[in-house]
């Protein structure tokens, strides 16, 4: 029994840890090299990593997809470090709404506008920036990570410090903390006292049929 509780709690920190990596905000340097829109049709597997259409718009089953297509600095240790070489990437653009993930995106042509103006071609010159997405590219479920925000940067290498990331985990890691310091007050307040008491209450009525069936035996 023991096995299968690890068991499930290994999956289950496992699935959170996927969700966290999907929708906590990540960053990439790079170069923004051109953006198009095209005409997406959305199957059921690839349906929920998509966001809504622009807000104000209805939700149909094919519609225009922002895309803004880049060549970015390859990372390691999680994108902590990054490498000389690069990479292209594609992320989409769209707005978020009111819905999840939570970042109340409602500027998915302002930042189009951005994007353009951050291009190579557009600007003529060697212009870096850092991207702010969330989500994963996977070109087999044709799914592209989310832009929420690029701003420009002097050169490639800018060092990016995930500050949201930062105080997320310690206010988690500080909320976990509370919360299991009020459990373990609540329950040596309560719950262990009422199970004392209900220990010794089952204990005193054992006492009490042990002592009338011994009274039994010493009548016969």
């Amino acid at each position: 029994m023991r096995r299968i509780w690890t068991i499930i709690k290994v999956i289950f920190f496992v699935l959170l840890a996927t969700v966290l990596h999907y929708v906590l905000p990540q960053h990439d340097v790079g170069r923004v090299t051109s953006s198009e829109v095209i005409r997406a049709d959305f199957t059921g597997l690839n349906r929920i990593f998509y966001a809504q259409a622009d807000s104000g718009t209805a939700e149909l089953t094919t519609r225009d997809l922002r895309l803004i297509n880049t060549e970015i600095r390859k990372t390691w240790f999680l994108g902590f470090g990054q490498r000389e070489s690069t990479r292209v990437m594609v992320y989409r653009n769209e707005d978020t709404g009111w819905i999840w993930p939570p970042y109340f995106k409602f500027d998915s042509s302002d930042l189009q506008a951005e994007a353009n103006a951050a291009s190579v071609q557009a600007a003529g010159q060697d212009q870096w920036v850092v991207i702010t997405h969330y989500g994963w590219r996977n070109k087999y479920l044709t799914i592209y990570p989310n832009a929420i925000g690029i701003r420009k940067v002097d050169g490639p290498d800018v060092t990016v410090i995930p500050w949201f990331n930062i105080f997320f985990f310690v206010f988690v890691l500080l909320a976990i903390g509370m919360i299991r310091a009020m459990w373990r007050q609540f329950r040596e307040r309560t719950i262990d006292p009422a199970w004392d008491d209900v220990h010794e209450s089952v204990t005193h009525q054992k006492g009490r049929i042990a002592r009338w069936l011994d009274s039994w035996r010493s009548k016969k």
